[in-house]
């Protein structure tokens, strides 16, 4: 749900804290020039839930509308895994799934990210059922505008999702009903940790995920350069530019028209200075569209 504009936006952002309430979150987007915000609505790294109160949902949309944020976005806990061959962890992560979408709900948020989880059974297949299951009965509980983006990941260990057959068997699973409230999210580097050369043969991915995935089904992109090589399956974050896939591929997504209307995210490291490490992100991105 895009919001009121007063300029047109170039639907870039980051993620950003919540530290003091979700409400804060926009004058920190608005502080290093975003458009975009994602956010985390609880404590990732605990299954402790919160509840949205009509107070702060409504604070939280008046700052978007004020900070000029035109989207934003959750990301879900990482203590999260719908593919669990384990049902007691699989049911736990299902509730806080709901949990999270009813955040997502109050707060009229405009996507949640959510990694596909991990076969730890090594039954990849039976995971992926798993997973679908457990996003088609949280998307028939609870309604509302959040639409679920699957995230690609590097496929470290027994993590799913690292290819774009993957992605797109997991849509195909959820099934038809739910469709319009799905998507899927890139990462850059997890792309190229998963073994997708983006900086060697762009085209030659792009036209491999329209081919499977299909591009009009792309509706965020994470853009974070990676520490690992090519092929090493190591989720780790780098400045734009700086890392293994270095500055060509984010030019060239900058340019693509393919991407112009599709927000793009960074959640590159930040240092002891959050403000000034994401405006040098930004700024360097934005001179990739230019230069």
């Amino acid at each position: 749900m895009a919001r009121t504009r007063t300029r047109q936006p170039s639907l870039l952002g980051a993620h950003v804290s919540t530290a003091g309430g979700v409400e804060r979150a926009p004058a920190r987007g608005a502080e290093i020039g975003a458009d975009v915000i994602q956010i985390f609505t609880k404590q990732v790294n605990r299954w402790a839930e919160r509840d949205i109160d009509q107070g702060t949902a409504a604070a939280f949309r008046r700052a978007l509308f004020e900070h000029s944020i035109h989207i934003a976005g959750s990301h879900d806990s990482y203590l999260i895994n719908l593919a669990s061959p384990a049902a007691m962890l699989r049911e736990r992560s299902y509730r806080s799934f709901c949990r999270e979408l009813e955040r997502c709900r109050a707060l009229e948020l405009d996507f949640l990210v959510s990694h596909p989880g991990n076969a730890t059974d090594g039954e990849g297949a039976a995971g992926l059922r798993r997973n679908a299951e457990a996003i088609r009965q949280a998307l028939a509980a609870v309604g509302g505008p959040t639409r679920v983006l699957i995230e690609a990941t590097a496929g470290q260990g027994t993590a799913l999702g690292s290819t774009f057959e993957e992605l797109a068997e997991l849509l195909r699973l959820i099934g038809s009903r739910f469709q319009g409230r799905l998507g899927v999210c890139l990462d850059t580097a997890h792309l190229f940790a998963a073994g997708y050369d983006l900086a060697a043969d762009y085209e030659g991915v792009i036209g491999e995920l329209d081919r499977v995935v299909g591009l009009e089904r792309v509706h965020l992109l994470h853009l974070n350069d990676s520490k690992a090589p090519l092929g090493s399956r190591v989720d780790r974050h780098e400045q734009i530019g700086k890392g293994h896939l270095g500055p060509g591929p984010f030019r060239q997504i900058m340019r693509d028209r393919r991407f112009r209307d599709v927000p793009k995210v960074i959640e590159t490291p930040t240092g002891d200075d959050p403000v000034r490490a994401n405006r040098r992100n930004l700024d360097y991105l934005r001179r990739c569209a230019r230069t």
